[in-house]
């Protein structure tokens, strides 16, 4: 859980308990039961759609860490067979081989 939303968590909690034992005590300050709800209601959505984003975090993560090592793989084997290819041909044929770079 990132700390922004913890945090907002944790300070929605706190507003909401403070409300409902005001309300309970016959002092609402403008605030409806129905609106305290709603905001309980939003709150609930906020963590649900909180926890489901770590969890896509959490399979995400491996797999990005697996596709740069791909990449690294690919992008080395590539150098190598640029360099290849500059080496033993000459420069009007490069293109032929996908290496339009000049020297």
């Amino acid at each position: 859980m990132s700390k922004t939303i913890e945090l907002q968590i944790e300070k929605s909690r706190n507003l909401i308990g403070g409300l409902r034992k005001h309300l309970s005590n016959g002092v609402g300050g403008g605030v409806t039961t129905s609106e305290i709800d709603e905001m309980e209601r939003q709150l609930t959505a906020l963590q649900a759609a909180n926890e489901e984003c770590d969890r896509l975090r959490a399979e995400l993560s491996p797999k990005v860490k697996q596709m740069n090592q791909i990449l690294a793989t690919v992008k080395a084997a590539y150098a190598t067979q640029k360099r290849t290819v500059k080496g033993y041909y000459p420069q009007e044929q490069w293109a032929d081989y996908g290496v339009p770079d000049k020297r």
